[in-house]
């Protein structure tokens, strides 16, 4: 049976000769995933991986704030979310606000996801690979 400290080298995290732990990011989130399913705690999870639990919420407000990307999850079936396209001519489309905006309002070329309350919004700089796992994450936690 594997040692706690072969099990982490296992999964990538470095642990330095004075005992602290450095952990990829990846495996950062696989954990963070762990506290994200149902019936799990996170002193539970925290005490599984030898971690304290407050490190492992602090992992989960990075995730919160769209600093630590979560992995998607796979699904058997297929999961669809509405969305709304507009070249910027013709009709009026509602703004997140409520608001109408109309074809002469200054349009920037931007994103907006919006899940529940959340809103996620992303420049025109975003490049289509963060995007796409800014959605993987999302739909993960939906």
């Amino acid at each position: 049976m594997a040692t706690t400290g072969e099990f982490l080298r296992d999964y990538g995290v470095e642990i330095r000769g004075n005992g602290q732990r450095r952990w990829p990011d990846e495996v950062k989130a696989l954990i963070v995933a762990e506290t994200l399913k149902p019936g799990a705690t996170v002193n539970a999870v925290a005490a599984r991986y030898g971690l304290r639990a407050n490190h492992l919420s602090e992992w989960r407000g990075r995730a919160r704030d769209g600093r630590l990307v979560l992995s998607a999850v796979e699904y058997d079936s297929l999961c669809f979310a509405p969305v709304v396209m507009s070249d910027g001519g013709g009709a009026h489309m509602p703004a997140a606000s409520g608001e109408a905006v109309t074809p002469e309002a200054k349009l920037c070329a931007s994103i907006e996801i919006a899940i529940g309350q959340v809103t996620v919004r992303l420049g025109e700089e975003t490049r289509a690979g963060r995007i796409a796992e800014i959605v993987r994450a999302i739909g993960a936690l939906a």
